[in-house]
């Protein structure tokens, strides 16, 4: 089935991966892996360089792709779904009329999902798109899998496109061009977020905002021991039993301490050119259950 989608990548508003051989050529674009920089970066606990990142990254959710949903709902309980549901919600998709959303690093559709029936549901918005990014195919194909079973299947609402966050090609993402920009436990997983954040401005129209979903820093020393030895210990394990995979698990695990505290992610999306609230929570982001998960606003002026 995922074959076919390559078809139609030339017919605007069809569900459609882009082939990831634009993302590497279009608009001039150097492929990342042709030329060392010498620059090294963070892939878990350990240090690579800038270019190898991606298809490290690559190799792990090529691994994990058909068991993430299952995975998430063990190793949080089911909790990541009230997290995201949170995330939408705040958003208010459909609330001043249809909107033209793009979700990054939204591979199996599940934000995406909760946006167009948020928007139907809310305010019987039937209107809003979603183009669906991730760089992942295999990550794309869970989320294909997902919509086919909805209302939203082989209809202009919904959209998916195999591109890199850091270089969306221009001719596809053009500036000023998406009410919302939401990233939910991706931006981590990229080489680069001050690259993310920089084409997020550019796409986004003027007052848009961008939204972003991530495990950051727990704030409470007891709670933060107990969440490090649950982590460490048992996602590992549950990565093994449940997808025979401890590696890839493992990574994402240590790609979250690596990731920014609160203060320092709010900078540098405020940095990137956009408008947030006082650096605090609150403010500026959102902590969940205590900075496990923390929602980041900004607003493109």
């Amino acid at each position: 089935m995922l074959p076919q989608l390559f078809q139609c990548a030339r017919r605007p508003h069809r569900q459609c991966i882009v082939p990831r051989l634009l993302r590497n050529t279009h608009d001039g674009a150097t492929p990342a892996s042709s030329k060392s920089s010498g620059r090294t970066t963070s892939f878990g606990f350990q240090t690579v360089p800038e270019e190898s990142k991606e298809s490290l990254v690559k190799g792990v959710f090529d691994n994990v792709a058909s068991k993430y949903d299952v995975m998430n709902d063990a190793s949080s309980f089911g909790v990541h779904r009230l997290w995201k549901d949170t995330f939408v919600s705040t958003l208010k998709p459909g609330r001043k009329g249809p909107m033209r959303c793009i979700d990054v690093a939204g591979g199996t559709g599940d934000i995406a999902l909760r946006i167009l029936d948020h928007a139907r549901e809310e305010y019987a918005d039937r209107e809003t798109t979603v183009e669906i990014v991730d760089i992942n195919a295999q990550m794309l194909g869970e989320g294909f899998k997902r919509f086919k079973k909805t209302m939203y299947h082989n209809t202009p609402q919904v959209s998916f496109h195999e591109a890199n966050a850091q270089e969306l090609p221009m001719s596809l993402f053009k500036d000023n061009t998406y009410d919302l920009y939401t990233i939910a436990f991706g931006i981590r997983n990229c080489t680069s977020i001050p690259a993310v954040l920089e084409e997020a401005y550019r796409v986004l129209k003027p007052g848009a905002t961008f939204a972003c979903l991530e495990f950051s820093k727990v704030n409470n020393p007891l709670m933060s021991r107990l969440y490090d030895q649950y982590s460490f210990s048992v996602i590992p394990l549950m990565g093994t039993i449940l997808a025979g995979d401890r590696e890839s698990y493992q990574y994402l695990v240590e790609s979250i301490r690596k990731f920014p505290s609160q203060p320092e992610f709010a900078q540098m999306i405020k940095d990137a050119g956009f408008a947030t609230g006082a650096p605090h929570d609150g403010g500026a982001w959102t902590d969940l259950w205590g900075g496990i998960a923390c929602i980041h606003t900004g607003v493109k002026v």
